[in-house]
């Protein structure tokens, strides 16, 4: 059923059912969007990503997530990796509500803990197609109805991307490929973008508690992840929900002063 209002911004995001993806959803709903929340909700599947180990999302996590919005937010299954799988996506958004206002690439993973040379290419794989591929994936089946809809000039389109977007880690350097290629993409897009109205920007965390900053610490052998503190002015690590605040600015109407922008929100990172 189709439900034309508008008097609420629609948003899309992926990554949705956990971590900082399920922040951006809680932070939208605050300010009354309606939300598409898309996850594999991998840990269900046999599509877990190549050489992922750590927990992923279930469908529990989105179920929870719907439940404690049921008003705001649809839930959706599908693979940021498979193109066509987000285009049903984005034609679910437009059927349910006829409007497309922002779109937040977050689904992601990392991968990492050799030097370069002993990197496997199953590794280097996985990261591009779902770090980098699942983002322009997003960005293409999101964007044309932004383009196409009733305010293009209100429409934003943001990517998580990382502080390894802007520094090289050690050994995680397919992981800071991914990164850097997500900022080259956002600013193509914007450039693209320029006179519609529509916006793309991007947003870089640092050490931000969540599944993926465990599994870091693991591939670094730390004892925690409070050990990640030290490397960030802020001496603390970041909760999902403050990057999900600085998300909800850039798919705000007021963020499209960021557009073709890196918003680093990495609490002071010093590598």
């Amino acid at each position: 059923m189709s439900d034309q209002s508008t008097g609420f911004r629609v948003a899309l995001v992926t990554g949705a059912a956990r971590g900082i993806g399920a922040a951006v959803v809680r932070a939208l709903c605050a300010r009354g969007y309606r939300v598409v929340a898309v996850d594999s909700c991998a840990a269900d599947g046999p599509d877990r990503p190549a050489g992922v180990t750590y927990p992923l999302a279930a469908m529990g996590d989105l179920e929870s997530l719907v439940s404690d919005h049921p008003d705001a937010v649809v839930p959706y299954i599908a693979d940021v990796r498979d193109r066509e799988a987000l285009a049903g996506a984005a034609a679910m958004a437009m059927d349910r509500f006829g409007r497309m206002d922002a779109a937040v690439a977050a689904a992601a993973v990392m991968l990492g803990g050799l030097p370069l040379w002993e990197t496997p290419a199953a590794h280097v794989s996985t990261l591009w197609e779902t770090d980098v591929l699942g983002v322009w994936n997003t960005a293409a089946v999101c964007v044309p109805h932004m383009l196409a809809g009733p305010e293009p000039g209100g429409c934003r389109f943001v990517a998580v991307a990382s502080a390894a977007g802007s520094h090289g880690l050690f050994r995680l350097a397919a992981y800071t490929m991914a990164k850097h290629a997500v900022v080259g993409l956002v600013r193509g897009l914007a450039a693209d973008l320029v006179g519609t109205g529509v916006t793309a920007a991007a947003v870089s965390p640092g050490s931000t508690r969540t599944p993926m900053l465990t599994a870091t610490a693991e591939v670094y052998g730390l004892d925690g992840v409070d050990d990640f503190a030290r490397s960030q002015l802020l001496r603390r690590l970041i909760d999902p929900a403050e990057i999900a605040e600085t998300i909800a600015f850039c798919c705000s109407h007021e963020g499209g002063v960021v557009n073709g922008s890196v918003v680093s929100a990495d609490g002071g990172f010093t590598p």
